[in-house]
């Protein structure tokens, strides 16, 4: 079943966050997944969520995308990732 998983980040550091995304980028797509929205305008309809900047990706499966997340290469750049921003992440299966 697809996983999807959407972080909600804040950038502090611009410069070294496209850094991060440089080297991220083919991570992702070893793993299997895919951008399906990044960082696009987006509009509040209900709610008191107020996210920052919205990034949805999708993985063959929950499993592949744990894989990814624990695995060496992605918690090597997560510390990246966690020096110039913050993010709020979740993931959840798909139909």
């Amino acid at each position: 079943m697809t996983a999807y998983v959407i972080f909600d980040v804040e950038i502090g550091d611009p410069q070294q966050y496209q850094e991060f995304m440089a080297q991220v980028k083919p991570a992702l797509e070893a793993a299997g997944a895919r951008y399906l929205a990044r960082g696009g305008p987006h509009k509040i309809y209900e709610g008191d969520w107020e996210p920052r900047r919205i990034v949805l990706l999708e993985f063959p499966s929950f499993a592949a995308w744990e894989a990814f997340y624990y695995g060496p290469t992605y918690q090597a750049l997560k510390s990246i990732r966690d020096a110039c921003s913050s993010a709020r992440l979740v993931g959840v299966e798909g139909l």
